[in-house]
């Protein structure tokens, strides 16, 4: 089949090359030039298993998949290719003109770690390296790459592409074709960012005061590191090279230029100030006033598109490449079938990422609506990390090649993919100390049946270690026995390397 991949970024190079070992004719169209700056930087487990997934399928083709999937074997393999280390998920909460103060057990901050130790942690992707890697990686392949290149309906036609993928971002190829008209109106989420890298950021522990942090379960920066604020929240991510990528995700519009809207909130938030005031950006700060894109469809006879292409919802959570990786995944297994994907393979496709643009929305919506209380906020960031975290431990213990089309964050699930709709409904309705009191015993109860991990326990205060005892004790969770779970530990993330 000949198949034409609009857009060169990660998500569409490494479909065009996974088809393009499947024996498909391949030919992907860039309107642009490698390597370019991009942001959606930060990797998860479940991001990772999907690229081991990939490269076992797939073999030599895609080797280079499994490696890219862990923090030391990438850096074994690929040291020119720059990315940072991602232990997990380090949340702090900060109020207007007053610095962060750590005060014990009530520290507004919260630790989940992602993995027991550096060499299997997950990475933030450089993406100017990283996709002009997967370009590179898709040429070697077969596939043919054309950039500077603005794609047309003529064009397409003359190349006579049986099938369109379009991987190009918002506003992209097949959204002007088709007039795909929006369905922005369904999202929940609202939020604009302003952004850059910088050289020179400080580490949290060097400026937040006296007596200093107590130890979590890994270095409080090399996570995907949340700052909330009044205004949304930031996000800062350390690469290991000394580059910091940090933007602010705001609720509202803050006036004046970028530069100015940056020292306004440095100004706000001494701690966030001490860490970024003497920090250079290495390219203009810019500002984007909606970050959120959605469409009404994401594929028909003949076409279909990547996440990105369809909706964006909020870097809070970091789902942008988990979810584009398993749509790859899906797709992968579509061409393999003799005639490539049938009309209804791609009705069900559709399907499944529209339910999951939603579930990403009520989720991230519920938890702008927490942020003002951070313990409303940590009680609510427990449905993302059981979802999960139960998502990635049974898909390794319990191989299936349908896992590739279980929902993302939950969705389909019995007991989890109500949940972030639920707490964003019961969210709306706090107002007293008890009704907080309620909402958090509320969230404990509902992950129970998913929850693998120990979330949500007080005597954790908020630092969650990636503890592999507390796994077996709830073997139940998993339907499996303890000794059975025992037995299938090696086959967990860096159970044969830890």
């Amino acid at each position: 089949m000949r198949v034409a991949v609009v857009g060169s970024g990660f998500a569409g190079s490494l479909l065009a090359r996974v088809l393009a070992v499947q024996g498909h004719d391949v030919i992907l169209l860039e309107r642009g030039t490698h390597p370019r700056f991009a942001i959606g930087e930060s990797s998860t487990p479940l991001a990772n298993l999907t690229l081991e997934r990939l490269a076992r399928r797939y073999g030599g083709g895609l080797d280079d998949c499994y490696d890219l999937a862990a923090h030391g074997r990438w850096v074994a393999r690929f040291p020119e290719l720059r990315r940072g280390l991602k232990r997990g998920f380090t949340f702090y909460r900060h109020h207007a003109g007053r610095p962060f103060v750590s005060d014990g057990s009530r520290t507004e901050r919260l630790l989940v770690a992602a993995s027991p130790n550096d060499h299997i942690a997950d990475n933030h992707w450089l993406r100017a390296d990283v996709d002009h890697h997967f370009v590179r990686a898709a040429v070697a392949s077969g596939v043919e790459y054309r950039d500077r290149t603005e794609v047309t309906a003529e064009m397409l036609k003359a190349l006579r592409a049986d099938f369109v993928v379009d991987a190009s971002g918002p506003g992209g190829f097949m959204a002007r074709q088709l007039a795909i008209p929006s369905a922005l109106r369904r999202l929940h989420t609202n939020s604009g960012l302003l952004f850059s890298h910088f050289d020179g950021v400080r580490p949290f522990s060097d400026v937040v005061a006296p007596p200093g942090l107590p130890p979590g379960p890994y270095p409080d920066d090399w996570a995907a590191v949340h700052h909330i604020i009044e205004e949304g929240w930031m996000y800062s991510l350390r690469f290991d090279h000394g580059v910091t990528s940090a933007g602010f995700v705001l609720k509202r519009r803050v006036a004046g230029t970028p530069e100015q809207q940056w020292r306004y909130l440095l100004g706000r938030y001494p701690t966030v100030g001490a860490l970024f005031g003497s920090a250079k950006p290495l390219m203009p700060l810019a500002y984007k006033p909606r970050i959120q894109h959605r469409l009404t469809r994401a594929a028909g006879p003949g076409w279909a598109m990547l996440p990105h292409a369809y909706a964006f919802v909020d870097p809070l959570f970091s789902t942008g490449i988990a979810w584009s990786l398993r749509a790859i995944e899906r797709l992968g297994l579509l061409f393999e079938k003799e005639g490539g994907p049938t009309e209804q393979d791609l009705a069900r496709y559709d399907a499944a990422l529209s339910h999951e643009a939603d579930q990403i929305d009520t989720l991230v919506a519920g938890a702008y609506h927490a942020m003002a209380r951070f313990d409303l906020f940590a009680a609510h960031a427990m449905i993302y990390f059981a979802a999960v975290s139960f998502a990635e431990i049974r898909q390794r213990l319990l191989k299936d090649e349908e896992h590739a089309w279980s929902g993302f964050l939950g969705v389909g699930d019995p007991q989890l993919g109500g949940l972030p709709r639920a707490s964003l409904r019961r969210l709306r309705h706090v107002r007293t100390p008890a009704d907080r009191r309620s909402f958090i015993n509320w969230v404990t109860n509902a992950i129970a049946p998913r929850n693998v991990c120990g979330l949500a326990n007080p005597a954790a205060h908020h630092h969650y270690p990636v503890d592999l005892d507390v796994l077996v004790s709830r073997h139940g969770v998993l339907g499996m026995s303890r000794e059975s779970l025992i037995n299938a530990l090696p086959a967990l993330r860096g159970g044969a390397e830890a």
